[in-house]
């Protein structure tokens, strides 16, 4: 009776495959470790530094001290803790006080992240660019490209009250589900797409699907692309939506329609029923209602809001095919959120007395005059 021998190349290949993965899962934990321990103390010398000696004692006095401790710290330990790098530290431990988030953020984001987070003025903005780099582990060139193109004034979100802004982030740091305002963006950056000057829609089109890795960065992480064209057969007719994606976060199908002019109302209708045929046909259990997203030239804003698109789980967003000088971006982003903001503050205010009266006031029925159909 022969004897069969086992097959050792095979079982040395299984064997050695597992050892990789055991030794690249090690490194990266032991990386991870590492990192958020480095962090932590470049968090606590900054705290020690900041808070117990600089605000205990006179500004220069406390400046000199801090010399003297970044020299011998500088001598003992390297150019680490020279006196530029501990100035950092101190504004780190500023910009981000709550030492329990510190350590919930430093499990995902290095050293490197912070500092391209501490120079950022505001900080929900901060706490925002923090919160999705840590959800979507954005690298560091990602994030910096992120903050370069305006993506938080670009959000629903930054459209918002501060205090509905802060309860979304709390929200997402507390391990809750993103919401579709901190998804969607207006405008997106289609840049990348080379389009010359006088393009057709089926020209924008093609341009996506040849960059749809490109363009599913600008959409967002958790975007997935489903189809293109896809066929809405209603009754006798059939119609055909441009794009349509899956969001793993929202757990919904987005539809995405693409608009060479400046929305008009008839858009809405259009992505209504859609929706409606994509929420009978093509959802499935566990699954939100499909939203829309209306890529459009232009909108008027006024327009767009007396619409109420949200109420039918519709999106409206410009894009950029040709992007402006991002100053000039940046004023406008600002100048569209403040006015949002205050637009929304404006319909929460209270009515005046004289209003709210008049408004109470039953109207008397007019009697119908003898012949009259009016």
């Amino acid at each position: 009776m022969a004897i069969h021998e086992p097959d050792v190349p095979q079982q040395a290949d299984t064997l050695l495959t597992e050892l990789r993965g055991l030794i690249e899962q090690a490194r990266a934990h032991v990386a991870q470790t590492a990192n958020a321990t480095l962090t932590m103390l470049y968090w606590r010398v900054g705290h020690r530094i900041g808070v117990e000696l600089l605000k205990k004692e006179r500004a220069p006095y406390g400046q000199e001290i801090v010399s003297a401790v970044s020299r011998e710290l500088t001598r003992a330990y390297g150019a680490g803790f020279g006196a530029k790098n501990l100035a950092r530290m101190i504004q780190f431990h500023e910009v981000f006080p709550d030492e329990e988030i510190v350590v919930s953020l430093s499990r995902q984001l290095s050293w490197t992240h912070f500092l391209a987070l501490i120079p950022l003025k505001q900080p929900l903005e901060r706490e925002y660019y923090a919160e999705l780099c840590r959800v979507e582990r954005w690298s560091v060139r990602i994030l910096r490209e992120r903050i370069a193109s305006q993506l938080y004034l670009r959000t629903a979100i930054a459209k918002q009250p501060e205090a509905v802004v802060k309860a979304e982030i709390s929200h997402l740091r507390a391990g809750g589900q993103m919401t579709p305002d901190l998804v969607f963006r207006d405008p997106y950056m289609l840049d990348f797409l080379g389009l010359p000057q006088d393009y057709s829609e089926r020209e924008l089109e093609d341009a996506i699907l040849r960059e749809m890795e490109r363009f599913l960065l600008e959409l967002g992480v958790g975007f997935t692309f489903v189809a293109r064209q896809k066929r809405i057969s209603v009754g006798a007719d059939d119609f055909y939506l441009d794009l349509l994606f899956y969001h793993r976060h929202l757990k919904r199908l987005v539809a995405v329609e693409l608009k060479l002019e400046k929305f008009q109302p008839a858009h809405k209708g259009q992505m209504e029923l859609y929706l409606r045929w994509l929420n009978q046909h093509d959802r499935v259990a566990g699954e939100g209602p499909p939203i829309g997203l209306i890529l459009c030239a232009t909108q008027d804003i006024e327009q767009v809001k007396l619409m109420d698109l949200e109420a039918s789980n519709i999106r409206v967003a410009d894009y950029l095919a040709h992007i402006p000088d991002m100053n000039v971006l940046q004023a406008q982003l600002h100048r569209a959120v403040a006015l949002a903001r205050e637009r929304t503050a404006q319909a929460v205010l209270p009515l005046p007395m004289a209003m709210t009266e008049a408004a109470n006031k039953t109207p008397k029925t007019r009697r119908k005059k003898k012949g009259s159909d009016a």
